[in-house]
């Protein structure tokens, strides 16, 4: 593996305040954006996208709360292409603005804009940005949709402008991880010294494979939340791309993977959106284990079934938990930790026992339970008949 001098970082920007919130339902209190910002800062995100000053004076006066905290990462107002927007942004103080252009016939057309308009403004825009921001970055909102030579010229006309970054937004999750690709080469030359990002929708459930794509393909920036929560079915999620991401051999992400699992856990109690128990990363059942070839593999060397030790997350190590589908390995180790040798006999015995309990239940067995099913069970051979005999309930 590389170290790390040599390997290309990449730069994670997350929108949970911003694109996150616009999830429907989803309305941040300022003490949670606050809490949000100081969480994912400590985390090692390197920017934030904190909200969309053209929203009104609340909006306004929210960001420059969070512009006071002073924090270590870099704060984005996030502005259409529009000259007031980029006043309004300029008054909140963040460091950085970010404006959108429709790129793509589909919403040229909803907002009654062509091309030529999206040029002009470019040129215009830019530079009286260039001229407030320490850093400016411009989205080709729709990229994927857009037209390739359009697409091309918009990231040429961007980089002549001096824009410091190029957002490409597969706004509507239609993207496909080669079409990313594709066109994540395409433009890098195109863009000059201005770097691209990548902006993924879950729409397809491609987002994260999308984000991981773009990063292989050499893109140095990518746009994520916490939990993937944003309009529709989300956005790329920070914790599944910053773990997917540290398994590239040549890049290397600067967020801390100890601290994910708390935030999407804060963030999942006050949006009331519940971590489901087998999301990756952050789901409470992605490191137990039933199946018993899995659990016997896994005795001898947790990286059999797992992609990485859960400990790197902070979490606890891998659980073997006992249930239908358990072998007689879990269930001998799991009887030796409470003082108990079984021979061959009684394993079987006590795992014909557990699995009719387990199936009837429909439930895994606790270790406490799994010893009170032997005591309870095993010592006469008539309860044993009697137990084996009785048929689960469908």
């Amino acid at each position: 593996m590389r170290s790390n001098s040599t390997r290309m970082p990449v730069r994670i920007i997350d929108t949970t305040l911003r694109d996150g919130e616009q999830a429907p339902g989803v309305a941040f209190r300022t003490r949670e954006k606050i809490a949000i910002l100081r969480l994912l800062d400590s985390a090692g995100v390197d920017e934030m996208e904190v909200g969309i000053p053209a929203m009104g004076l609340a909006a306004c006066d929210e960001i420059r709360d969070l512009v006071a905290l002073n924090p270590d990462c870099l704060l984005t107002s996030w502005c259409r292409a529009l000259e007031a927007d980029i006043e309004l942004a300029a008054g909140c103080g963040t460091g950085g603005v970010h404006i959108s252009f429709p790129v793509s016939p589909i919403l040229l057309g909803a907002m009654n804009k062509g091309k030529d308009w999206v040029l002009s403004q470019l040129d215009a825009l830019v530079p009286r940005a260039l001229g407030r921001f320490p850093m400016v970055s411009v989205g080709a909102q729709d990229a994927f949709r857009a037209p390739t030579g359009f697409l091309r010229e918009f990231v040429r006309r961007a980089s002549r402008c001096g824009a410091h970054r190029i957002r490409l937004a597969d706004t509507v999750g239609l993207a496909r991880p080669s079409q990313v690709a594709d066109t994540v080469r395409d433009l890098t030359g195109m863009a000059g010294q201005t770097a691209l990002e990548f902006h993924g929708h879950n729409d397809l459930g491609m987002a994260t494979a999308n984000t991981v794509t773009a990063i292989e393909a050499g893109i140095p920036a990518v746009s994520v939340t916490v939990n993937g929560i944003g309009e529709r079915a989300g956005n790329a999620p920070l914790e599944q791309v910053v773990m997917a991401a540290r398994t590239l051999e040549d890049r290397t992400i600067g967020v801390s993977s100890k601290k994910l699992v708390r935030i999407c856990r804060f963030v999942s109690r006050i949006t009331h959106r519940p971590i489901a128990v087998d999301r990756p990363i952050t789901g409470e059942a992605v490191f137990s284990h039933e199946s018993g070839i899995h659990c016997a593999a896994i005795l001898k060397d947790p990286n059999t079934y797992q992609p990485f030790s859960p400990e790197i997350l902070g979490r606890k190590p891998a659980q073997l938990v006992i249930g239908r589908h358990s072998g007689s390995t879990v269930l001998k180790h799991v009887m030796e930790m409470a003082g108990v040798t079984l021979d061959d006999e009684k394993t079987a015995q006590l795992l014909s026992v557990m699995r009719i309990h387990s199936l009837k239940n429909r439930s895994v067995i606790s270790n406490d339970e799994l010893v009170h099913l032997y005591r309870h069970h095993l010592p006469g051979p008539s309860k044993m008949g009697a137990i084996q005999n009785k048929k689960p309930h469908p």
